[in-house]
């Protein structure tokens, strides 16, 4: 059940057609270089996106995406579902922004979600610890008066520097004399800050809440739900689109490090001693772009390249399961038009993980602020629906029967002194004994664990409190039999950050034409377009008008994406406009269109034309739109126009 292989012109054309203009993408260290203010600019002056409530003086971390950005970022999505959703049969769901406090508690949030926060101590500007010694730190490395010894040494520190907590930024800090870097004043020590925006749920107050600062946890607490939908089997993954928040302690960077933003995040959930994939044979062959922990301990950065099936074996890669949604995401970033050469996975160090963590691996794309992170992969064991399970004393267990038939299985019985219990709580032990009587058996055995230990324990049954001495109810060991087994699923986690893909995917398709550095053109795929043709009168006359207007209704007809420009402005300088916007496609009526019925079709990347005949068009645009088909291979049926320079 592979997918089909997937080519577009507008990378492979791109490279023989003008090389020169790719040769920034020639790695330098762990970025290459691009002229960023110029393409900072250029997505704003074509409203790609802009800074949120700028008239008012904008507001650090807050972005809005223009007419072309929002088209982009549609068909990102539109391309993400179909690939990932719809591919592999997921259960898709919408839940609500506004989480109470009390699923943040069960979950870490409130407590954990935190990055370590430093201050200029005289300005009281505020700067995230990690960042700021990062970039120090690799100021010293490009000093040449730094020691070789030490440029080493600094070298291993910056890679291991997110494995770093509140005691050893302090220290680094120190050590290597870091100050605030608009000042130079003297920084105040790391103090962690939680990264959630609170707020409170209701007219009163009384509801404590904040904005969510990832979707998974909507997914978690309709897992009962989903297992219901699912016919109560695993396993099976959810998926949901939508917005999160964080409160960045010094966003920047655009949209790599904002304080809103789009996620779209999958929850595989898994029998925890089967974490494989029903088509990991279909990708065992694989060879991704690898970065190991062992290899980032030792100061190493060298890519490696096993096979899935190998990496699996030796334990490189925590499971199958794991390593296939990891060739999932390879193959969904290299069709949007990533190059591998820029692209890796990389190994969480154990430090860096969560203290429930299996194994995490994070897509990384390099662009020209250096490796991003744009999709996250965690086995996440069993640790969120436990706690759930916890905190809303609701079983999120999932039931498998057994494949051989039934089988006897050791098992603790709770024996009540009934006699005991009713002088003890009268009428309510009518509640409890019914409570008892059905106890899932993990639950029974810590009961029986509790009450060695302390003499009692306390339960909570129907909003009433009991608490129960060795008199009033005792434990036999003994067996029965059983047709399945309950446990509490595990889960692995893709997590993918869409605007920092967009962000990605926009560098990498931006680039200039070697005879005119003034002509931005962005190459993205025609199915990530904005818009996917762009539509020109030859010349601004009423006689071009009536063939307009019937290849306007064609286009509509087709749901083919388009703009008409009919400015009046030489034809070099709309082509030149469309290019700037990423349409792959222009049609151009002139007067031969008015003799025979044809149009010209020019590609974006190559400015190469074709004379197509307006029966054709439809299809033709719709296949070249969904990369089915390529202009290369449209230039053997159709004849090319020839022109004379843009």
């Amino acid at each position: 059940n592979k997918p089909p292989a997937h080519t577009t012109h507008s990378m492979a054309e791109q490279q023989s057609v003008a090389p020169e203009s790719r040769k920034r993408f020639a790695a330098k260290d762990d970025r290459y270089d691009l002229d960023r203010t110029a393409f900072d600019e250029f997505l704003r002056r074509r409203f790609f996106i802009t800074q949120s409530f700028s008239i008012y003086g904008g507001v650090a971390g807050l972005y809005d995406f223009g007419p072309p950005g929002c088209a982009v970022k549609a068909n990102l999505i539109s391309l993400w579902r179909s690939h990932f959703v719809l591919y592999d049969g997921m259960l898709e769901v919408d839940c609500t922004c506004l989480t109470p406090k009390s699923v943040l508690d069960a979950s870490g949030h409130t407590s954990k979600f935190s990055d370590f926060m430093v201050r200029d101590v005289v300005t009281s500007r505020c700067y995230r610890a990690d960042h700021l010694l990062k970039a120090h730190l690799k100021t010293l490395v490009e000093k040449t008066e730094t020691p070789e010894e030490q440029r080493q040494a600094i070298t291993k520190l910056i890679a291991q520097i997110d494995n770093f907590g509140k005691e050893d930024l302090t220290r680094l800090l120190r050590e290597y004399k870091a100050k605030a870097p608009e000042t130079g004043n003297e920084l105040s020590d790391p103090q962690p800050f939680n990264l959630m925006f609170q707020t409170a749920i209701g007219p009163g107050g009384e509801m404590p809440g904040f904005l969510r600062p990832e979707t998974a946890q909507g997914i978690f607490c309709n897992f009962k739900k989903l297992l219901e939908f699912n016919g109560g089997k695993l396993p099976f993954a959810a998926a949901q689109v939508g917005h999160a928040f964080r409160n960045e302690i010094s966003p920047r960077s655009g949209l790599l490090r904002v304080r809103e933003f789009p996620l779209a995040e999958i929850e595989y959930f898994v029998k925890p001693s089967e974490k494989t994939h029903a088509n990991f044979d279909a990708v065992k062959d694989m060879c991704l772009p690898l970065l190991p922990a062992a290899h980032q301990m030792q100061g190493e950065m060298t890519i490696v390249s096993p096979s899935l099936a190998e990496a699996t074996e030796k334990g490189m890669i925590g499971n199958k399961a794991l390593a296939y949604f990891m060739s999932r995401t390879y193959l969904f970033l290299t069709k949007c038009g990533i190059p591998r050469e820029h692209l890796r996975f990389r190994q969480h160090l154990r430090s860096e993980m969560a203290h429930y963590a299996a194994d995490c691996w994070d897509a990384e794309i390099r662009v020209s602020y250096g490796w991003i992170e744009v999709v996250g992969h965690a086995d996440r064991t069993c640790f969120d629906l436990t706690r759930h399970s916890e905190c809303a004393k609701t079983s999120l267990s999932a039931y498998e029967a057994f494949k051989e038939g039934s089988r006897l299985v050791p098992c603790v019985q709770i024996v009540p002194n009934k006699q005991a219990l009713g002088k003890a709580f009268k009428k309510d032990a009518q509640t409890l004994m019914p409570y008892l009587a059905t106890m899932p058996q993990d639950e029974v055995e810590k009961m029986r664990a509790d009450m060695q230990k302390d003499g009692s324990v306390e339960l909570t049954v129907a909003g009433k409190a009991f608490k129960l001495t060795t008199d009033q109810v005792t434990f036999k060991d003994t067996q029965t039999k059983v047709t399945g087994e309950t446990f509490i699923p595990h889960v692995i986690e893709p997590s993918y950050g869409i605007g920092r893909i967009i962000y990605c995917l926009l560098e990498h398709a931006y680039w200039q034409r070697p005879e005119d550095k003034d002509r931005a053109v962005l190459s993205l795929p025609p199915f990530l377009a904005p818009i996917k043709v762009s539509l020109f009168p030859l010349l601004s006359t009423e006689k071009f008008t009536p063939m307009i207007r019937k290849i306007t209704a064609l286009l509509t007809e087709h749901n083919i994406s388009f703009k008409v420009d009919d400015t009046g402005q030489s034809i070099g300088k709309r082509y030149a406009r469309t290019d700037e916007l990423g349409i792959p496609f222009a049609l151009t009526v002139d007067h031969t269109s008015l003799e025979d019925n044809t149009v010209t079709l020019r590609d974006r990347d190559s400015c190469a034309q074709l004379r197509v005949p307006f029966d054709k068009l439809a299809d033709t645009l719709l296949r070249l739109a969904a990369g089915t088909l390529t202009f290369v291979e449209l230039a053997k049926v159709y004849p090319k126009v020839e022109v004379k320079d843009e």
